[in-house]
């Protein structure tokens, strides 16, 4: 595991964390902050144009995530392996950990995976993730801190053919309280619009940090979605992040960080 003040990634490492001793209420969790492709998994046989896509990383997320850990004084862990690798948001249950298929693409190195070689990604991606995750909630616990999940994402304006018109998505599981803290907000942002459980929501699956990491631990969470063609420059993700700040800052106010639904 790499401690990071907020500079790029060591490649040879799964996992990053910003500013670990931030005392802020807040721990910010960036699954898809990469796309990274080791050079053992030979390039997962994919051409560039893909691994620069938005099918191997979140585009612009780990930049938002990094400017509102500074704000928050949080401290923020970060996936430093592309999720067509293995997809620190899914179980190892889950054929989309390692999936053969994303949106349009196909990923010829996640074909017919052997259990070994299944494995050894569950061992050293998404293992590291969840271990550094733990290692920074059990520490902020026994030093009585207290700590709201906030996990940090964002998706392609176009999928499968079809245009997206929410800009920021507010996901949540079984506990939505901070989820409705910050939508009660949204009228904050006018301009901007700001949609429940979309573009995804628990039934595609992508609620596992939340259940895992927030819930089981009792944690008040929120899945934060952003519309990518809103991440197109340094400028571009410091307005988006004084925006998910505006919506956020109220919200840790008015819920209790502890007394999450258990998964």
């Amino acid at each position: 595991m790499r401690m990071s003040g907020g500079q790029a990634s060591d490649k040879s490492q799964a996992v990053e964390v910003l500013n670990p001793h931030g005392a802020g209420a807040a721990l910010i969790l960036c699954e898809h902050a990469s796309n990274h492709i080791p050079a053992r998994y030979g390039g997962l046989g994919l051409t560039d144009d893909v691994r620069e896509s938005h099918a191997a990383w979140d585009p612009g997320a780990r930049a938002v995530g990094a400017l509102m850990s500074s704000t928050l004084d949080a401290p923020m862990v970060a996936s430093c392996v592309s999720r067509l690798v293995y997809d620190c948001n899914r179980p190892p249950s889950s054929p989309s950990a390692m999936p053969e298929r994303s949106e349009k693409y196909d990923i010829p190195g996640n074909r017919n995976l052997p259990r070994a070689a299944i494995q050894e990604r569950v061992a050293n991606v998404y293992r590291p993730f969840c271990n550094a995750v733990t290692q920074i909630v059990n520490e902020r616990k026994a030093a009585g801190l207290p700590t709201f999940l906030v996990t940090i994402h964002s998706f392609t304006p176009v999928y499968f053919d079809r245009p997206r018109a929410v800009e920021i998505g507010i996901l949540h599981d079984d506990d939505s309280r901070l989820a409705d803290a910050m939508l009660d907000n949204a009228p904050l942002l006018p301009n901007r619009r700001i949609e429940r459980n979309e573009p995804y929501g628990p039934a595609d699956g992508v609620t596992h940090s939340l259940r895992i990491h927030g819930q089981a631990n009792g944690l008040a969470n929120v899945m934060l979605e952003v519309r990518n063609d809103l991440l197109q420059s340094q400028r571009d993700e410091q307005i988006i992040a004084d925006e998910l700040l505006r919506l956020l800052w109220p919200a840790l106010k008015t819920v209790s960080p502890e007394g999450a639904i258990r998964a």
